[in-house]
């Protein structure tokens, strides 16, 4: 028998397939578990990450009917980001949301539940603010809204508890000299970092983009290094080819504020009115800072937020306990 805070066995979709989103672009998507069950998406992080197969064993198969798809320009998507002639100007948060609503009509869905973490929060609080309607739970494991103010915290400010790493991270933005930049000194903004990598991603030279993509990553797992749970160096382990799409993704968003307007998915909270949802965070996450959490929840009165004490961004058994935990409770 199956323990309540274990994940449900590995299952395999019923359904996938390869949907046209328009500018060239096709999007991975798969459906699991019961075709007649309670609908639910899965949103993936970075962004730039693709979904994972074990995102699956959250859900109850007998219960959800689960879809899962791999944002533009990374997974299984095509044309793949890694690929430096894969264009990304049809790349941005509009896309995604609109995305988004063309897979659910395509599947025939009326209203799903919608899960999801780090970026995948920020994608989802926005679609969720623009399409209320067809929202009706939401579970996120780990909050961010993706403001400037917190990329800058990432890319620059969490460095004060890792300055040597930063100091690297920070040179290796150096390179993007030859592009064009100015990364001049310690005072450069976490802004002004992400345009340089955004830029180095750019660049012909395949040495110079997986050296960016490298160091980048690095940064990225120096950030997690104090966390006691998860894997030693999520973002650096990745194979070439996703770890490329994932870090020039992750530039050309953050560079770009997400184009989202500062602070609007905190201020437009009052939009999620109705929407049940469960927020699990965890208090060592130093990459998204507990802060953002407590800030949605203030505001989207229909909201739990559940604190972890012994976790990070990467998660515990607890957090997963706690993800299961609102899944069920939803299903039901």
């Amino acid at each position: 028998m199956r323990p309540p805070s274990e994940p449900y066995p590995p299952i395999e979709p019923y359904d996938a397939g390869m949907l046209d989103v328009g500018d060239g672009n096709l999007v991975y998507w798969e459906a699991c578990g019961n075709p007649r069950g309670k609908p639910a998406l899965v949103v993936h992080g970075g962004p730039g990450s693709g979904c994972k197969a074990s995102a699956r064993q959250y859900f109850d198969p007998d219960r959800y009917r689960v879809v899962l798809f791999d944002q533009r320009g990374c997974g299984r998507s095509t044309p793949h980001a890694g690929d430096p002639a894969t264009d990304l100007r049809h790349n941005t948060t509009p896309h995604l949301l609109s995305d988004m609503e063309r897979l659910r009509r395509h599947l025939g869905i009326e209203r799903w539940l919608l899960f999801g973490g780090s970026w995948g929060s920020t994608l989802i609080l926005a679609y969720a603010q623009r399409h209320p309607e067809r929202v009706s739970e939401i579970v996120i494991p780990g909050v961010t809204t993706t403001r400037r103010s917190e990329t800058d915290w990432l890319y620059r400010g969490v460095g004060r508890f890792f300055p040597e790493a930063w100091e690297r991270f920070r040179d290796g933005a150096a390179q993007g000299a030859r592009c064009g930049d100015r990364v001049e000194s310690a005072g450069a903004g976490g802004g002004d970092l992400v345009a340089a990598y955004a830029r180095l991603m750019d660049d012909p030279d395949p040495g110079v983009r997986e050296r960016a993509a490298a160091d980048w990553c690095a940064w990225e797992d120096a950030v997690l290094s104090m966390e006691p749970h998860g894997s030693a160096n999520p973002y650096g382990d990745r194979p070439t080819a996703a770890r490329l799409a994932l870090v020039r993704i992750c530039a050309h968003y953050f560079s770009h504020g997400a184009w989202l307007e500062e602070g609007v998915l905190l201020r437009e909270a009052g939009r999620l009115a109705g929407i049940p949802g469960v927020l699990i965070h965890g208090r060592q996450d130093l990459s998204s800072p507990l802060d953002t959490a407590w800030e949605l929840a203030r505001t989207w009165t229909d909201a739990r937020l559940i604190v972890i004490d012994d976790a990070g961004h990467k998660g515990s058994g607890r957090t997963r306990a706690e993800v299961i935990g609102a899944l069920d409770r939803f299903a039901r």
